[in-house]
Order: structure tokens, then C-alpha cells, then sequence
């Protein structure tokens, strides 16, 4: 009987959108799914009039290699822009299989100088344009009976970090909305998971000089993750997946035991003090090996720690 790491992973005929997809952790997922038969809608907006049309250049290069591919050039935060992309996906190739909502924008302000305009920026670009397009693809998905959604998170939304506290709040939305997605759509063959990537991109390439590290941190290492959540073979749904140089984790919010006051025949503020005092500060023998940090700046040095030589 064959495993399903023996089991090839292929897209013949299934069909990808990804956003965000014209450079860094967009263009390796779309060079991943083409090398193993997807057709794919590319959607990256061109950043001016005259400017790089990085979706167009990665759909050539795709197509040069013997792939399919097809560049959409909407701006994720258009009103008008989740149909023109599903209308991409159905007037070339007919179906739309998987979603992976990469587009992204990250923006540094600490929540006491933070707008309101400052934050509706953030939530249009990491959380309305993802909502959007997943609506716009259901309707689809459950005609087919089948659909793989993969939403992106960031270490901010899991663990905060000053001075991100928009981009943060957006991220930790995103699993509201998988959640959702996960547990309405299941019994219609969609699966929804969230990819929390660790990459060397123009939001961290400033952050990391080492050559080892760089190279550790390619996107290309990423990659093999989403493609995975985006397959057949993909039989997981509500998975929250860390991916940073060849490292791949799952993450779950837990409760510990707790403390039982039920008893008690009124409670106090001092007695939920006490008891929740001492057993937090108990050793969680049963889950040593999970993790937890400050602040995504604390993961991130972790991570270049356990990267390095």
C-alpha cells in the first residue's frame, strides 16, 4: 500500500488562482504548481502605469517552460476585482479549484498613532480582498463539490509585534475567516487552511545579511507547503502551518487545565488572582515540546538561530 509521501503530488486539469503572485513567496508557488501540471491565473496589479507587469513576466516565463497561465492584473482591493479574477479562471479554463490569497500589505505604526484610515488600508488588503475572492469562488467550488483554500497569516497576527499593530490585527482576522470557511464548507469538499510563511521577500530582505541565511530563507522553501494544502492530497482543513526555511509546524491554541471555583460560594477578584497565578506558573509537562514567544520579532531571531550553523 503506498503512503501519501509515495504518492505523487499533480494539478493536471485542476486550476490555481493565486494574488500576490508576481515576485517573491507568489512567484515560487506559481513556478511549484506549474512544474506539476496546474493551470493557473496569476493576479498581481501593476504598480503604475509604465511599471514592471510582473504577473505578465511570470505568466512568459511559465509559459516558456511548457506551463499554462494566464496574467490578471486587478488591484485585490477593487470592488470589482474578486469577479474579474474568478471570471478569468472560468472563461479560460472553465472551473476555479483552488484558491491561495497571498496579496498582502504590511505598514509599521504603533497603535497610539494609528488611523483609523491607516487601518481600513490594512484590513482591505489582508482581510476584505481575501473574503472577497473566497466568496466569489464558493458558488463555484460547491457546483464542482470540491475547492482547497489557502488563506496567510503572519507571526504578527499569532504572537503581535510593536509597531505592527494593524498589519497584526488583519493577520489574527484571517483565521476568523478560515475557521468560518472550514467549518461551513467541508461537507461541500472545500478544505480551508492558513499558511503562516517565513520568507526573504521585500518585507524582510532588509532584515537578514547573512548569505546562509538568506539562502536558507529562499521562497522556494516555502513553497512545497502551499502547493501540499492546495491538493488533492490535502485532506487536513482548519490547519494553521508555520513554513520558514525547510522548518514546517502546525500551530493550535490550547487551554491549559484551569482552576475550578464552582464550589465556592461567592468568588473574588483576589481568589481568581491566586489560583490562576499558581497554575499558570505550573509546568506543563504534557506539552514540553510546544512553544510559545513574546512577539513576532522574538520568533523571528528564534527562527534565524535555529537556521544557522
Amino acid at each position: 500500500m503506498s503512503s501519501a509521501a509515495d504518492e505523487k503530488i499533480r494539478f493536471d486539469e485542476r486550476v490555481v488562482v493565486i494574488t500576490g503572485a508576481g515576485p517573491g513567496l507568489g512567484r515560487a508557488y506559481a513556478l511549484g504548481f506549474a512544474e506539476r501540471g496546474a493551470k493557473l491565473v496569476i493576479n498581481n496589479r501593476r504598480s503604475a502605469a509604465g511599471g514592471p507587469d510582473s504577473a505578465g513576466e511570470l505568466e512568459s516565463i511559465i509559459r516558456s517552460q511548457g506551463g499554462v497561465a494566464v496574467a490578471e492584473r486587478s488591484d485585490v482591493t477593487s470592488r470589482d476585482a474578486a469577479g474579474a479574477i474568478v471570471e478569468t479562471a472560468l472563461s479560460n479554463f472553465g472551473r476555479l479549484d483552488a484558491l491561495v490569497l497571498n496579496a498582502g500589505l504590511i505598514e509599521g505604526c504603533p497603535v497610539a498613532e494609528l488611523t483609523e484610515a491607516d487601518l481600513a488600508r490594512s484590513y482591505e488588503v489582508n482581510v476584505l480582498a481575501a473574503f472577497r475572492l473566497t466568496q466569489a469562488a464558493l458558488p463555484i467550488m460547491r457546483r464542482q463539490n470540491y475547492g482547497r483554500i489557502v488563506f496567510t497569516t503572519s507571526t504578527a497576527g499569532l504572537y503581535g509585534n510593536a509597531g505592527l499593530a494593524a498589519y497584526g490585527m488583519a493577520k489574527a482576522a484571517v483565521f476568523g475567516l478560515m475557521w468560518a470557511v472550514a467549518a461551513e464548507e467541508g461537507g461541500n469538499g472545500i478544505l480551508a487552511n492558513t499558511i503562516c510563511p517565513t520568507a526573504l521577500t521585500r518585507m524582510t530582505d532588509t532584515y537578514v545579511s547573512d548569505e546562509t541565511l538568506r539562502a536558507a530563507l529562499s521562497p522556494d522553501r516555502v513553497a512545497p507547503a502551499v502547493v501540499w494544502l492546495a491538493s488533492d492530497q490535502c485532506a487536513q482543513s482548519n490547519l494553521i502551518l508555520m513554513a520558514a526555511g525547510g522548518i514546517f509546524r502546525s500551530v493550535s491554541m490550547l487551554q491549559d487545565r484551569g482552576v475550578h471555583l464552582r464550589s465556592a460560594a461567592s468568588i473574588t477578584p483576589e481568589q481568581v488572582a491566586a489560583e490562576m497565578s499558581q497554575a499558570m506558573a505550573e509546568p506543563k509537562r504534557a506539552h514540553e515540546d510546544l512553544q510559545g514567544f513574546s512577539g513576532a520579532d522574538a520568533h523571528f531571531s528564534a527562527l534565524l538561530e535555529e537556521l544557522g550553523p
